[in-house]
């Protein structure tokens, strides 16, 4: 069949108009491409050339109430490799085994990874500077130094369970580095170079370094000072009572705020593998649940003085040594009790017949309601993690023998930091404040605070009356009753020993107990309080024994670091048979040797200097309070 020439050129003008249209969709589509996502394909490209080499941010440093840090960051680079850019694997392996510590086999498979950058580890992680100079100084092919850095803490295990520790990739683990883990990390930042296919760095391109964003710091309430303090004595009862655990919380009870918190047995938090599982992971000052014994009476004390239950002074209890509750016979720690005595010798005697008289006055509504009230049986909040709710009887389960042994803190279960708390509460004018660690956030370039935490007022408990009765009730404890080993001459110091007998298997232990000591000083205008746990001490177990010494060498530092002056006027020490006493040195200068042989007395021992007939000067000076007996050594001269 003929075609016609129409036919033709109708065929060839509708080819041109179909190629005409392809190409203006070709041209179209490709001007689609290259003006409106040009920029964005060109970036997919380039994700997909680009190789990243991490760097870590700075860990944000955690530092004491006063600037002095506890924990930082010191450089501990990594080495990357690049398996891309690696000429000879295995004499790259070669080279590197001995200064990384690793054997070539694994350092081979390491290098013929067929990924973009391999860590070589373990032994290429967190290297001493010295150590990465020495690898960059091998300028080996494909083997890159990462900036990096590591945990440090200065003061070994200080506050360990309070700081807790971070793991190899400075991720925190326990405590507040585990608390407050995404504020401390920060931001990684990196540096990225463009790859051939093969994974060559392609030349003329230029790297792309994007800054790590550091970690802000954390600021405590803890000080330094404070909590070394506080270690000391922990380790000094350890080794004095072979003891299961001591306990320690120091703490400003006017706001809350936690000087020093520590436990033994501890821990180094770079060497937390060194211990078992248990010592690090518990932190007993708010883990921990046991019951209180007599320190708890505070609470039962503070309640029938806040109700008017009881006249202190004026009122007369008699103790046979025991007293019958529903059958039960309840017995004081005196064998034999302490007879007939005012109810301020009750607290000053510590004597439980009596307290269980203050309990049944109140009745157990009314003592639950203070007990709840300042506390007890749920947790105080406190920043960190970990804390236990204590236990407490339910209103169905308490019967009159409850009520009883509840008034002298038996049958309950409270934390450490319950404890205090709830007595701070008691002695700074009746206000319960939530107990914290972290003070400020700070931002690490620039010192700016952006952040502080207040301390909180939970609730109003008693009166500020009240409190001031509870806190001279409990100087009177200290310089006149159980706790006389707790006396700080000058700082009015009051508080209240606790015995509590342990639970084992179900039953009280006759032989095994948890002895303690809350004190707070001065009695007048409380300004620190100070409470100590000392689980199963050897030998004698008695809070006002064991626990009150380490209180009062607590206080006896702390108190005047802080700034807290003595007192001239306080609650005179009443002396037991064997007791060191505490007098005041005379004045001597300007007295004849013969006037002083006259006048001394068996309360000092003199050791003379120099020549002459006159005393020129003296040391002790004037006014000071010493132990009966000491030495005053005397500079003698010629008077003027």
């Amino acid at each position: 069949m003929k075609i016609s020439q129409v036919t033709v050129r109708k065929r060839l003008y509708l080819a041109l108009i179909f190629a005409v249209i392809a190409f203006s969709a070709l041209v179209i589509r490709l001007g689609y491409v290259q003006l409106v996502k040009g920029g964005e394909i060109t970036k997919k490209a380039e994700d997909s050339w680009r190789r990243d080499i991490p760097f870590q941010a700075k860990r944000g440093e955690i530092v004491d109430r006063n600037g002095t840090r506890l924990a930082y960051n010191v450089s501990s680079p990594t080495i990357m490799a690049i398996p891309i850019q690696i000429v000879d694997a295995r004499e790259t392996a070669r080279i590197l085994a001995g200064p990384l510590g690793m054997s070539e086999e694994n350092l081979v498979k390491l290098l013929t990874k067929r990924q973009s950058n391999v860590e070589l580890k373990p032994g290429g992680r967190k290297l001493t500077t010295e150590k990465a100079q020495e690898i960059r100084q091998l300028n080996l092919p494909g083997i890159v130094v990462s900036e990096d850095n590591k945990r440090y803490y200065p003061f070994g295990s200080l506050a360990s369970h309070v700081l807790g520790f971070t793991g190899s990739y400075n991720q925190g683990l326990t405590g507040l580095e585990l608390k407050y883990n995404e504020r401390l990390t920060g931001f990684k930042g990196s540096v990225s170079y463009l790859s051939d296919a093969a994974g060559r760095k392609m030349p003329q391109s230029s790297d792309q370094f994007v800054p790590p964003q550091d970690g802000l710091s954390l600021q405590l309430t803890i000080d330094q000072t404070i909590q070394s303090i506080v270690e000391r004595e922990l380790d000094q009862a350890m080794m004095q009572y072979q003891a299961n655990s001591v306990i320690a919380i120091a703490m400003n009870p006017k706001t809350g705020e936690i000087y020093a918190m520590g436990s033994r047995p501890t821990f180094q938090p770079d060497k937390y593998q060194e211990v078992p599982v248990e010592v690090y992971n518990r932190n007993l000052p708010i883990w921990m649940t046991y019951e209180p014994g007599s320190t708890f009476k505070i609470i039962t004390l503070a309640a029938a003085l806040e109700e008017g239950k009881v006249d202190l002074e004026h009122e007369h209890f008699y103790d046979p040594g025991y007293i019958e509750v529903a059958g039960a016979k309840l017995r004081c720690w005196k064998k034999g009790g302490h007879g007939s005595q005012t109810f301020l010798e009750v607290v000053e005697n510590s004597c439980n017949p009596g307290f269980v008289t203050l309990g049944q006055r109140l009745g157990k509504d009314k003592l639950f309601s203070y007990i709840y009230d300042f506390g007890f049986g749920k947790k105080t909040g406190i920043d960190l993690k970990g804390e236990e709710n204590g236990i407490m009887f339910k209103p169905k389960q308490v019967g009159p023998v409850e009520l009883a042994t509840t008034a002298f803190g038996q049958g309950v279960s409270v934390t450490p930091i319950q404890q205090i708390t709830a007595v701070s509460a008691a002695i700074n004018g009746g206000k319960l404040f939530k107990p914290f660690v972290s003070k400020a956030w700070i931002q690490p370039e620039t010192g700016m605070v952006l952040e502080e935490t207040k301390p909180e007022l939970v609730r109003q408990v008693i009166s500020e009356e009240t409190s001031k009765k509870v806190r001279e009730a409990l100087e009177k404890v200290v310089a006149q009753g159980t706790g006389a080993k707790a006396f700080l001459d000058g700082y009015r110091v009051g508080g209240k020993t606790g015995t509590a007998q342990k639970v084992v298997n179900g039953r009280y232990s006759k032989n095994e107990h948890i002895v303690s000591f809350i004190g707070f000083a001065p009695a007048d205008d409380p300004q620190l309080i100070v409470y100590v746990a000392v689980d199963n001490p050897q030998g004698i177990q008695f809070g006002g024994v064991v626990a009150a010494p380490i209180v009062h060498n607590i206080m006896a530092d702390a108190l005047p670091y802080l700034g807290v002056k003595p007192r001239t006027v306080q609650v005179e020490k009443e002396y037991k048979y064997g007791e060191q006493r505490i007098v005041t040195v005379p004045n001597l200068v300007g007295k004849t040797v013969s006037d002083l042989y006259e006048d001394m007395n068996t309360n000092f021992q003199l050791a003379t200097s120099g020549s002459g007939k006159t005393v020129v000067r003296q040391a002790p000076a004037a006014g000071a309070r010493v132990d009966q007996g000491s030495v005053i050594r005397i500079y003698l001269g010629a008077s003027d």
